[in-house]
């Protein structure tokens, strides 16, 4: 049966959790989610509290981290989702927050010109991240968000 949070408490003891056993063992996330059939940045927000994983991924990652029978189940429970209640005050998550802030209205009058009415899926999505070098010297960040359009349905 599934099962769920009601409250954030329990997913935030299990992430600390999850956090100490991976820099105990000193793995990546790439570690962590190889030979789970998931993709990074999946595994990653599911370690993080954002989501379940199925079972045979728990399973993986518990054997990684050696974590107990009931850790690995409580990895399997749907989580009480979002992570911050108002404006972010970590650096790297506040420029997110920022390019929204910024970009917000552009992507959504993009999406609206080019689809339609209505919404892209964070359910039905799929996130990518790259590092690529800079030619002008350093790095950039290539980010993908990959979510299904979902049409406004009149009723």
């Amino acid at each position: 049966m599934q099962q769920s949070h009601a409250y954030q408490d329990t997913s935030l003891a299990l992430t600390t959790s999850i956090l100490d056993a991976k820099a105990r063992k000193n793995l990546s996330w790439q570690d962590l989610t190889d030979g789970t059939g998931l993709s990074l940045a999946y595994v990653t927000a599911a370690l993080l509290g954002q989501h379940p994983l199925p079972e045979a991924a728990a399973r993986v990652i518990g054997e990684k981290l050696e974590l107990d029978a009931d850790t690995v189940a409580r990895l399997q429970i749907i989580p009480l989702r979002g992570s911050l209640s108002g404006v972010p005050t970590d650096p790297t998550i506040y420029r997110f927050y920022e390019m929204i802030q910024i970009y917000g209205t552009t992507l959504k009058a993009l999406v609206h010109e080019q689809f339609g009415d209505g919404i892209i899926s964070a359910i039905n999505f799929k996130l990518d991240l790259k590092k690529v070098e800079d030619p002008e010297g350093g790095s950039r960040a290539v980010i993908t968000l990959d979510g299904k359009f979902l049409p406004l349905r009149p009723f």
